[in-house]
C-alpha cells in the first residue's frame, strides 16, 4: 500500500510523527509511506487553497516534502506533482492536536486535506487527538491515537463498501481525551455540535495603540447530542464520523419545491 500523509500543524508537529507510525504500521514492509505537509502550522484553514499565488515545495529527505501552503495544497502537490506518477492508494491526515469534532470540522485543515483527496477519488481520512485534563500535560499526549490509530484505520476500511457518489467519502476520526488503556472502543457518530459556545475574538491594544483581535474557540468540554462525535469522545471512544462535500441542505429540498 502507498500512503500519502499530511496535517496542518507542520511538517515538524509531534502529531505527524504519530501518523508517520501509524501509516508505516498500515503500509506494511513492502508499502511505502510518503510526506507531504505544510512548512509552517495551518490551523484552522479549513478547505483553503492557495489559488492566487504559487506554492513553493522543498524535498526534506526521501519520501518526505515541505509545501508552504494549506493542507489541500499538500494533497493537490502529493497527487499531482510529488507522486504523479505513483499515486497513493490512501490518504492520511494528521494526528491534529486537539480535536475536530462537532463545529471544529467546519474549521479544520486537518479535515480540509481529506476533503481534498475525496473529492480526487483517494480515500482518505482525518485523524486527531482531543485532549482532556488526563492527557494534556503528559510527555506523550497522542498516546491513545498512536495505540489504537492503525487498527481503527483497518477496521474502517475493510467496512467500506465500493465508492458510487461523485462526492467520495472522507473519514472523521478522533481520539478520547484519555489514555490508551481507558480508550472503551470505537463508536460510529454524526457530527455534533456544542450548544452555547461558539469561536469569537477577543480584542488587545498593541504597545502603539493599534487594535488587533485574537480568535478565541470554544469550550471543548460541553457534551453534543447522544450519538455524535464530541459526545462519544468525552465518554471514552474513539469517533468515526463518514463525511462528503457536499453541503445540500437535502431536508430543505422538498419545502423549497414552492418557488420553482
Amino acid at each position: 500500500m502507498r500512503i500519502l500523509i499530511t496535517n496542518d500543524d507542520g511538517i515538524n508537529a509531534p502529531g505527524l510523527q504519530v501518523l508517520t507510525d501509524i501509516a508505516h504500521d498500515l503500509a506494511g514492509e513492502h508499502g511505502e509511506v510518503w510526506t507531504v505537509a505544510p512548512a509552517f502550522e495551518q490551523s484552522g484553514v479549513g478547505h483553503c487553497i492557495s489559488y492566487t499565488h504559487p506554492t513553493m515545495i522543498a524535498k526534506m529527505g526521501e519520501r518526505r516534502f515541505a509545501a508552504e501552503g494549506s493542507p489541500a495544497d499538500c494533497v493537490l502537490a502529493g497527487l499531482h506533482d510529488v507522486m504523479k506518477d505513483c499515486p497513493p492508494d490512501l490518504v492520511l491526515s494528521g494526528v491534529n492536536r486537539g480535536n475536530n469534532s462537532a463545529e471544529n470540522a467546519l474549521y479544520s485543515g486537518t479535515l480540509g486535506a481529506a476533503m481534498e483527496a475525496a473529492l480526487q477519488g483517494i480515500p482518505a481520512m482525518a485523524l486527531s487527538q482531543y485532549l482532556g485534563p488526563e492527557n494534556y500535560d503528559i510527555d506523550t499526549p497522542f498516546e491513545a491515537a498512536a495505540t489504537h490509530g492503525a487498527d481503527v484505520i483497518r477496521k474502517i476500511l475493510a467496512n467500506t463498501p465500493p465508492e458510487t457518489s461523485d462526492y467520495c467519502l472522507f473519514y472523521n476520526v478522533n481520539f478520547p481525551p484519555v489514555l490508551s488503556g481507558n480508550v472503551k472502543g470505537i463508536r460510529v457518530t454524526s457530527q455534533g455540535f456544542r450548544q452555547g459556545t461558539s469561536f469569537s475574538v477577543e480584542p488587545h491594544s498593541s504597545p502603539s495603540g493599534r487594535r488587533f483581535l485574537w480568535i478565541k474557540g470554544g469550550n471543548q468540554r460541553i457534551m453534543t447530542a447522544p450519538g455524535t462525535d464530541a459526545a462519544a469522545n468525552l465518554d471514552g471512544y474513539v469517533s468515526v464520523t463518514p463525511m462528503r462535500a457536499d453541503l445540500t441542505a437535502h431536508d430543505m429540498m422538498d419545502a423549497l419545491k414552492a418557488i420553482e
